[in-house]
């Protein structure tokens, strides 16, 4: 259903870190009120040529502690307006994930918004971020500023230029 239902938006190579690329998959949901435009809540994802997608990489650790005083997880969200829930600029860390090599990924928000939930099953199911990392292996969701819900896309690049991305990096490798 995610095809359905969300538009994939994708960031390479976030902060230059070669290929470490992330998904945001917008939902389209037609909202009535305010406006009538979709407030699109956004659900983040790695992209597939991150590198912990590829063969061979083994999830050792999932932490959502971002620093001594802020952990994804006590983010506590409550009521219609979302109170409570952490704010997120796009280069905000959602988690840092740690391979069995010795690795470790920074996984960043790509947008501004309200943290409304991270995803609990993938600390006790890494598994699921690499055997399904577009459903039950999410990162977080985050719900866009509503005045921001149009812009929020800029910089993100869609599939088809996404594609071309990946293309030009195996020209370029070869």
């Amino acid at each position: 259903g995610a095809e359905r239902y969300f538009t994939r938006w994708y960031k390479p190579d976030v902060k230059g870190r070669p290929c470490e690329d992330f998904c945001v998959l917008q939902h389209s949901n037609r909202r009535v009120g305010r406006g009538g435009g979709g407030l699109g809540i956004c659900v983040i994802t790695l992209a597939e040529a991150h590198p912990l997608l590829q063969s061979g990489k083994t999830i050792k650790s999932i932490n959502y502690q971002i620093s001594a005083n802020c952990s994804r997880l006590q983010n506590k969200v409550s009521g219609k307006s979302k109170r409570g829930a952490q704010f997120l600029t796009e280069l905000a860390p959602l988690c840092r994930i740690s391979s069995s090599d010795g690795e470790e990924y920074t996984i960043y928000s790509c947008i501004r918004g309200r943290l409304i939930e991270v995803n609990e099953n993938i600390l006790s199911n890494p598994a699921l971020l690499q055997e399904k990392p577009s459903t039950e292996g999410y990162i977080a969701v985050v719900l866009p500023k509503f005045e921001e819900s149009k812009s929020i896309t800029q910089g993100l690049l869609t599939q088809k230029e996404y594609e071309e991305v990946l293309l030009k990096r195996r020209n370029s490798s070869s």
